[in-house]
């Protein structure tokens, strides 16, 4: 098994000016389990996901990785971008467009961030972003540049990247929204594998059957409230809020066929 993050969240609160974008949000994701945020357009989502690693500095709130608060050392004291960095190497973080540097290799866009950023050796940088891509079946395109390979293979590289840096916990800001639907798949199934091996996992998504299927615990934000958490059976099949039913039939409604 993986070593695995917690993540606690307690009346976290975001504004751009005066739209109030995370309304006291409380949120706890256990060690290795994999949550999954749902909702319309501009509910919220991806700001909590980049809250967690302070890409969005939070208002007010508190957010605590492993019981250690992030961003801030005290309340209104930022902690220093020294030690946001240190805390943020056991953060991976995929979003949906697939930041790939288009005159490197797959293996040289994974190597690159271990370089720099472990300062690990070019040769020992190598050997793990080769094994970060064969994780993720792309062993055969190590020397491939990103414009010899689909969207959903360079997202898996994306995830390679990640991953190679040995993180405790993935953030995963809707991965295959960027997908033609047919390369949807070989991004879950990887995401999958990750789940399987014990990675936290907080997803960002609308892919239900992936929540379903995969999640320990699915929740849903409108207007930037976390309306509910609980089981996928309950989130997804028997929910009792209202504005859940609402939004789960508007999507049953545009995806059947």
């Amino acid at each position: 098994m993986l070593a695995a993050s917690s993540v606690e969240m307690r009346k976290v609160n975001k504004y751009y000016g005066k739209f109030q974008a995370l309304k006291d949000i409380d949120l706890s994701i256990l060690p290795g389990k994999v949550t999954c945020l749902i909702g319309p357009s501009g509910s919220g989502k991806s700001t909590l996901l980049r809250c967690i690693n302070f890409l969005e500095e939070y208002d007010s709130g508190e957010v605590r990785i492993d019981g250690q608060l992030i961003g801030y050392d005290a309340p209104n004291k930022k902690m220093s971008g020294r030690r946001l960095r240190e805390m943020r190497r056991s953060i991976g973080m995929v979003f949906q467009q697939f930041n790939l540097w288009p005159h490197m290799t797959a293996k040289e866009n994974v190597a690159e961030g271990l370089i720099r950023v472990r300062r690990m050796s070019k040769a020992d940088a190598d050997r793990r972003a080769s094994e970060a891509l064969a994780k993720v079946g792309l062993a055969d395109k190590i020397a491939s540049h990103p414009s010899r390979l689909s969207g959903g293979q360079q997202q898996r590289v994306a995830i390679a990247r990640a991953i190679a840096m040995e993180p405790k916990l993935m953030l995963f800001d809707e991965p295959t929204s960027a997908l033609d639907p047919e390369l949807v798949g070989e991004v879950l199934s990887v995401m999958r594998t990750l789940a399987g091996e014990g990675m936290t996992m907080v997803v960002v998504t609308h892919e239900m059957g992936f929540a379903a299927h995969v999640a320990d615990q699915v929740g849903f934000m409108e207007k930037g409230e976390l309306v509910g958490v609980d089981s996928p059976d309950r989130i997804l099949h028997r929910p009792e809020d209202a504005r859940i039913q609402s939004f789960l039939r508007t999507y049953h409604e545009r995806n059947s066929f």
